[in-house]
């Protein structure tokens, strides 16, 4: 795996040294999220407080090679961009497991944190603030040619004090060519562009031409999600949604938005990409539009969105203690306290 030059071969990119991690410094406490192909959990990493990604591999030989592949585009993107508003990479492993770690941010998923709020909204200067820091973390990834293609509040996480949004979860992200076919129908439905179906169903797979015009289009309706704190489309399934946006022209109504934000909601979910302004433009009308309606400092919502999952403290002794299991009466089982294995192996089969 390694090499002289300090530049270590992961799936098909090379992963400089530095981005390298030491599974035996790795530790691996409660889950704290789960998605189709990976789970995350809270650990520690050489007395750090992180995030682990672990992806599942697979099983038949199609499905590993595209689950590397994606792991592969993933790091090697998460490894050459930083922003205060992109979830901070620390690094990754594909022995024994494809592992990604990064800092852990406590103040939840921009999902979770909404729904504890309802049936209130929030403050519309927190919520153009919140959208604020999509946009910026946004403009970044396209700076680097880089599509996010997944925009939702689920892949946007929240800092422990609930004043800053950072977006997460580059697994489906992929690097913008004039000349790339890219997978349609990629992303979450209700968040997903028009463009990525044809006029016609698209089989499972097909390829077709898009741009990085796909995210502004999430981002006006993950907009529209945060000033309304509704779910967008509301009574329509995601498949549903989706179809009225692709072949129906539908959107959430924008009616009683103020004509300023209107403005800035409905250029960015415009049928055609080539009318939907690039990230830079929606960055300075949200900062205009701030500025009109912003004291100095916003308010921030009083409640609290409290992580359920307890952060490793620096002296934990590792998973063992963590993910002991208890039987009926609630003690430990002398077979399992006898055992004291240590590091990453043992975590990762005790959590998965």
């Amino acid at each position: 795996m390694g090499s002289g030059n300090g530049v270590y071969a992961v799936g098909s990119f090379d992963l400089d040294a530095k981005w390298l991690i030491d599974p035996k410094h790795l530790f691996v406490g409660p889950k704290i999220g789960e998605g189709a192909h990976a789970k995350v959990y809270e650990g520690k990493y050489k007395n750090q407080n992180v995030a682990v990604k672990i992806v599942n591999r697979g099983e038949t030989p199609e499905e590993i090679a595209r689950r590397e592949a994606r792991f592969a585009r993933e790091v090697a993107m998460l490894s050459r961009v930083q922003h205060k508003n992109l979830v901070k990479f620390i690094g990754a492993c594909k022995e024994p497991v494809m592992v990604i770690v990064t800092e852990l941010l406590l103040g939840g998923t921009l999902r979770k944190y909404l729904f504890s709020m309802r049936p209130r909204c929030l403050d519309m200067p927190v919520a153009v603030g919140f959208a604020l820091d999509i946009a910026r973390a946004t403009e970044c990834l396209h700076s680097h040619g880089i599509i996010h293609r997944d925009l939702k509040p689920e892949n946007l996480i929240l800092t422990a004090d609930h004043k800053t949004v950072k977006l997460a979860d580059f697994g489906l992200a992929r690097e913008e060519s004039l000349t790339e076919m890219m997978t349609a129908e990629t992303g979450t439905y209700r968040w997903m562009a028009p463009e990525l179906y044809s006029t016609v169903t698209l089989r499972h797979g097909e390829k077709k031409h898009y741009n990085h015009k796909v995210d502004a289009y999430s981002f006006a309706i993950v907009l529209w999600e945060l000033i309304h704190n509704k779910l967008p489309f509301e009574g329509m399934s995601n498949l549903q949604a989706a179809y009225a946006a692709a072949f129906k022209n539908v959107r959430p109504s924008a009616e009683d938005l103020p004509e300023d934000l209107a403005l800035i909601v409905t250029s960015c979910w415009k049928e055609d990409p080539n009318d939907r302004p690039n990230f830079s433009q929606i960055i300075q009308m949200l900062m205009h539009y701030l500025s009109t309606i912003a004291p100095s400092k916003p308010a921030i919502p009083q409640r609290i969105f409290r992580s359920d999952n307890a952060v490793l403290p620096p002296e934990s002794p590792g998973t063992s203690s963590l993910m002991a299991t208890h039987n009926e009466s609630g003690e430990t089982p002398k077979a399992d306290m006898e055992e004291k294995p240590k590091g990453f192996f043992f975590c990762f089969n005790m959590c998965c």
